[in-house]
């Protein structure tokens, strides 16, 4: 049950969704902006406010809101941005790592080095050539190791098509990749 404080009269009842989307439309722009200015990075802004109020809404038969419904999604969206920086960070340092790996653990043999750049090419390539969500999802679940229904909340998509696009970029960077798929999935454990 929610608790709706006396004294906050601008609380409205997110139960009806002619409400709740004239919340979403009033407050949507100035949240995006707030976000942006906290990331800079407005595609990433744009996911955190769609997925605080999608966390809203799935949540809205018990929430205990204590303060305005303004105060709370702005708190809502600056810690949102805040986990978003730190996983960011964590991401750069892994792939700090991974390449620090890579350059020490890389063969002498020139041969190697020059199949290395061959297959990082082909795959950038690869991964230039999917389809925008599709390619997406692949990093979302490959690089941030996220799993399907982490990839479906942050995207607003269903995890069966999560799973879709997943097997559309599997199924193309296989095709694409051929001749490398051993060396990736020793190296990268990219495709499975």
């Amino acid at each position: 049950m929610r608790k709706v404080p006396e004294e906050s009269e601008d609380l409205p009842e997110l139960l009806d969704e002619a409400v709740f989307e004239a919340q979403f439309k009033n407050y949507f722009g100035p949240l995006h902006a707030y976000a942006q200015a906290l990331l800079k990075d407005g595609e990433a802004a744009n996911e955190i406010v769609q997925t605080v109020f999608l966390k809203l809404w799935e949540k809205r038969e018990d929430l205990e809101i204590s303060i305005s419904l303004k105060a709370y999604l702005y708190k809502c969206v600056y810690y949102d941005c805040l986990n978003y920086i730190k996983h960011e960070k964590v991401k750069m340092k892994h792939l700090e790592l991974n390449r620090y790996e890579m350059a020490n653990t890389k063969s002498v043999d020139a041969s190697f080095s020059v199949e290395d750049q061959e297959m990082q090419s082909k795959l950038n390539h690869a991964l230039d050539n999917l389809p925008e969500k599709c390619r997406r999802v692949f990093l979302l679940s490959r690089i941030e190791e996220l799993k399907y229904k982490e990839i479906a909340l942050r995207l607003g998509l269903s995890v069966k098509t999560v799973e879709a696009h997943m097997g559309k970029a599997l199924k193309t960077l296989r095709i694409e990749l051929a001749e490398f798929l051993p060396l990736l999935i020793m190296m990268w454990k990219l495709i499975v």
